[in-house]
């Protein structure tokens, strides 16, 4: 099927055929309608607050991405080496290891969250 579609005042012709489209400049349009203003851009939502991290050695995100899975728990005791979270990144599971033994004092992202690199993922005292 081809249609014209009048944009900004310059007549377009697309053709549609089995879930494709293609669309080839027309000229100019004739009487056409003024174009629709131009919208200011929406106010950018408020920053959330960060997460406040209990007392202890903070352990970061290495890199930006998603959170797929939560290990560890606010009062949890820990080995060197336990996963503490698995973070996708690039399709990627990575996993982010105890740096050292010692006890959750908080856990400052879930499952689902997206952190950036140097995130406070948890703290450990």
């Amino acid at each position: 099927m081809k249609y014209v579609v009048t944009l900004n005042g310059k007549k377009y012709e697309v053709e549609v055929e089995k879930g494709e489209a293609t669309a080839v400049y027309a000229g100019e349009a004739t009487n056409a309608p003024a174009p629709a203003p131009t919208q200011t851009p929406a106010t950018p939502a408020p920053a959330q607050a960060p997460v406040q991290a209990g007392s202890g050695d903070p352990v970061t995100s290495p890199m930006p991405g998603a959170i797929l899975d939560v290990r560890c728990s606010n009062g949890q005791q820990v080995k060197k080496g336990d996963i503490l979270f698995i973070l996708e990144a690039m399709k990627m599971e990575n996993e982010i290891f105890a740096p050292k033994d010692g006890t959750i004092t908080s856990v400052c992202t879930s499952k689902g969250a997206t952190v950036e690199t140097g995130s406070v993922l948890c703290t450990l005292s």
